[in-house]
């Protein structure tokens, strides 16, 4: 039987702490949350998505998802629209207040995107290696029924 490899968990969960602290550091530079600031990144790269969608997409339920819709409603950086032609149906999209946020996260200031940016200069056979071995590993994690 093989034995816990805690190096390996250990890498992962640093990893793992790093991109939160970033992405915190710059949603709080924006004046939202770091939910907030990954549903406007979501809403922008997914056009007329869905509540559910955006959930699953997001790793959420829809009704913490909803949550984090109203708020941003509120905030006035997302609007809900409803198609004439099929009433059922509500997509949520970035207002121009919200494409204002997203700029300012994409700007030369995101110390999220600069650190990222740092990674991609990597070499890129380095950088595909590490994808390549990532997917293997989350392959190896996953369960099935996921």
């Amino acid at each position: 039987m093989a034995v816990l490899n805690n190096e390996i968990y250990e890498s992962y969960l640093a990893i793992n702490k790093a991109i939160k602290r970033l992405i915190k550091f710059d949603a709080d530079k924006l004046g939202i949350t770091t939910v907030q600031l990954k549903a406007i990144y979501k809403l922008a790269t997914n056009p007329n998505i869905s509540l559910g969608e955006l959930a699953e997409k997001l790793r959420m339920t829809n009704s913490t998802a909803s949550n984090v819709i109203e708020r941003l409603v509120q905030m006035g950086l997302v609007e809900r629209v409803i198609p004439p032609e099929n009433r059922r149906v509500v997509s949520i999209h970035l207002t121009e207040k919200g494409k204002m946020i997203l700029d300012q996260f994409h700007s030369s200031d995101s110390l999220f995107i600069n650190k990222m940016n740092d990674v991609l200069d990597l070499p890129e056979e380095d950088v595909s290696e590490l994808l390549r071995l990532q997917t293997i590993v989350l392959q190896k994690l996953t369960i099935e029924e996921e």
